[in-house]
């Protein structure tokens, strides 16, 4: 299977990376740094791209058969929430433009706590949570 990985260089991103190379994908990482992936392995494509440039996204998405995202917008980020959003929607749009079959979402939202709660226990989750 053709697999292309946004958050490649990310916690969970990085274990989904070895996963499925240790399955014998063909996986296509697309990270914002290139530097910061430092694993080598044959069946690996490693390309620089954002979930912030949709028209580059598309292009880069087509021609597999799954996207797996787990995309962060940066734990430092100022603007994560809205970033986070935006880049979502973003890979859900050129997953669709791009004619990928499939889309696969991943993420640790289920550690997350806010106000010593973890946010899947609260009566707001699923809906947004600010």
């Amino acid at each position: 299977m053709k697999i292309i990985l946004l958050g490649a260089t990310g916690f969970v991103g990085t274990a989904l990376l070895t996963e499925a190379l240790t399955r014998g994908h063909h996986v296509t990482a697309v990270v914002r740094d290139p530097a910061k992936l430092t694993t080598t392995n044959d069946l690996l494509t490693l390309v620089t791209g954002d979930a912030n440039q949709p028209t580059q996204l598309t292009q880069q998405l087509a021609g597999h058969d799954l996207v797996l995202s787990a995309y962060n917008a940066g734990w430092s980020n100022p603007n994560l929430y809205q970033d986070f959003l935006a880049g979502s929607r973003a890979i859900e749009q050129a997953t669709a433009q791009a004619s990928v079959p499939r889309l696969v979402v991943i993420g640790g939202a289920g550690s997350l706590f806010i106000d010593g709660h973890q946010l899947v226990d609260g009566p707001q989750f699923p809906a947004e949570y600010r």
